[in-house]
């Protein structure tokens, strides 16, 4: 049963308006003794030339039964609406039951490809602390649009191109260590490579000139060079395969910079011949000051195309070969004047799908101990916050639970969990600094307390040994802790599409700890292994919808469910 589209039919032929419109005239009382919907009717005051308070009690005279709802009040010029508890609780518990670990999914994305640009890790460069927004964030909008019907295709869009890697071959050819690079911390042993170029360039500027020589070896294909760059790929991607591997993330294509470099020169025909490029101090440049934006660089006065370009290329390649309904960016605000940029020259270049990319920006991350820092004091590594995060989540199962069989194991899911829901807790464009003490606390709103309530629900149900879902008195969950608990897992449908559409996750973090919240008062308000087998069954299945929906939650925004006690739940 939908008692709100049974309650906009309803109001509609009320009003004489339409369901749609009465739909967006409804709230959510604020407060549940004041009704599951109201109907603010100041808004039909012209309509009905009455004052509101007279309208609402019109419409409550008029109105009559409406499926699915137990009773009408007025409050002022309010009208509100108490739907029935026990139908209300059949509809939601039945179609959680049915639905499994697709509750709120949905068909509406069928036939639409949605391509997501995200993580986009620089080759033999630090996996940082940096990028945990882009990849959790990316990985959670593919998750969320999977679930909603979408064909979803991850990029990672390798920075894998630029004189930068001209200087890690200059310093690897004079003081590199096979052996030691491959036997080692590949990444690490890299970065050290190159900051060491760059101190004795400081001595020797020639080094500069050098690289610029090696670049373009790799340019040309040069057996060496070319080598020397493919394994500088392989290597970073064996590396980072360990951080993928902890979050839970994989892609569909790791078409990086390089990929676009043999489609440059089509790309700059084409605006030279659609009239959009300009010389400017030797440039090639499109001109974007009508638009208020600088100038949009294709060509450097070298002739060398940049970053602009590429990505100018990597979006026709996009439509051409998935026909995207929405190409994603998912990149720090700190460049979006860059995709402005990209977006209008693809606007202007005559694309009408333009209008279909998308920068999803989000703020930076930081950490209150930065006790993870380089040796050069530069750079905190992914890996070893997660690897840290682990270690802590170990220490306090150790405390709380030593016991458990697989603490490793756990420690690993709740240890990860909390950094991911961390950073997807707030609207991503806020800035966030994260806190050990915060994220890994289990009585907060955190990925541990999440996780926490799912293996307390789970434990219900191991000692439940099931339960009858065909025969369910649902009149039985009319106390309010069952109302409010109904309420919550009721509202994560339409959070996971409120989520798709603003490319905001935090809307299902924040249903999900509702629910947690809703279902541990639920559980201290009621014996739910009551001696009544019809109060019993009921709960019980009330529980397993609990489980259901945060396990979906969970889920969608990156994070593992783990079915054992994690902490303290024999």
């Amino acid at each position: 049963m939908d008692f709100k589209q049974n309650l906009c039919a309803a109001l509609s032929n009320a009003c004489g308006m339409t369901a749609e419109q009465i739909g967006d005239m409804l709230e959510t009382p604020p407060n549940p003794a004041m009704g599951d919907f109201a109907l603010p009717c100041f808004k039909l005051a012209k309509t009905f030339r009455k004052a509101p308070p007279a309208i609402a009690a019109e419409l409550a005279r008029n109105l009559g039964e409406i499926e699915g709802f137990s009773r009408i009040e007025t409050a002022g010029g309010y009208l509100n609406f108490f739907t029935d508890k026990s139908a209300f609780a059949r509809t939601v518990i039945q179609r959680v039951l049915s639905e499994g670990d697709g509750y709120g999914a949905s068909t509406e994305g069928s036939g639409k490809n949605i391509c997501l640009d995200y993580s986009s890790i620089n080759i033999a460069k630090p996996f940082g602390i940096h990028h945990i927004t882009t990849t959790v964030l990316g990985n959670s909008l593919r998750r969320i649009f999977d679930h909603l019907g979408y064909k979803t295709v991850s990029i990672n869009h390798l920075g894998d191109w630029g004189t930068q890697f001209g200087k890690m071959i200059v310093a690897y050819d004079k003081w590199g260590d096979r052996e030691k690079i491959e036997n080692g911390n590949s990444v690490r042993e890299l970065v050290a490579l190159y900051v060491k170029f760059h101190e004795e360039a400081e001595k020797d500027p020639s080094l500069e000139d050098e690289a610029r020589a090696a670049f373009r070896r790799i340019e040309l294909h040069e057996p060496h060079e070319w080598e020397l760059f493919q394994w500088f790929k392989t290597l970073t991607l064996k590396d980072v395969a360990r951080v993928y591997d902890l979050l839970g993330v994989t892609f569909d294509s790791y078409n990086g910079e390089a990929f676009y470099e043999d489609k440059m020169p089509a790309v700059v025909q084409e605006l030279k011949d659609k009239g959009l490029t300009k010389i400017d101090n030797g440039m090639t440049i499109v001109d974007l000051s009508e638009y208020d934006m600088p100038p949009c660089i294709i060509l450097k006065s070298d002739g060398s195309t940049i970053y602009a370009t590429r990505d100018i290329a990597a979006a026709e390649y996009r439509k051409n070969t998935y026909d995207f309904y929405k190409s994603l960016y998912v990149v720090a605000y700190q460049q979006s004047l860059h995709f402005r940029q990209i977006f209008k020259v693809l606007e202007l270049m005559g694309y009408d799908w333009a209008k279909d990319c998308v920068h999803v920006s989000f703020g930076m991350v930081s950490m209150e101990d930065m006790t993870f820092s380089t040796r050069k004091g530069n750079a905190v590594y992914l890996e070893d916050v997660l690897n840290a995060s682990i270690e802590k989540t170990l220490e306090i199962i150790k405390q709380k639970s030593p016991n458990l069989e697989n603490k490793q194991e756990v420690a690993r899911q709740v240890g990860v969990g909390a950094l991911v829901f961390g950073v997807l807790y707030n609207g991503r464009i806020k800035d966030y600094t994260f806190s050990w003490e915060k994220s890994l606390n289990f009585d907060g709103e955190t990925g541990p307390y999440a996780q926490y309530t799912y293996a307390r629900a789970c434990s219900v149900m191991r000692k439940a040994d099931g339960f009858d879902a065909e025969n369910i008195d649902f009149s039985v969950l009319s106390d309010e802790a069952s109302a409010a608990l109904l309420r919550a897992i009721d509202s994560l449908p339409g959070c996971i599409k409120q989520a798709a559409e603003k490319y905001e996750p935090y809307l299902i973090s924040r249903a999900v700890i509702d629910i947690c919240s809703c279902f541990n008062k639920f559980y201290y308000d009621n014996r739910i292994m009551d001696d009544d087998t019809a109060v019993r069954n009921a709960r019980l299945a009330l529980t397993e919808a609990a489980r259901t929906a945060i396990r979906t939650g969970l889920f969608l925004v990156g994070l593992e469910a783990p079915e054992s006690q994690s902490i303290g739940y024999q």
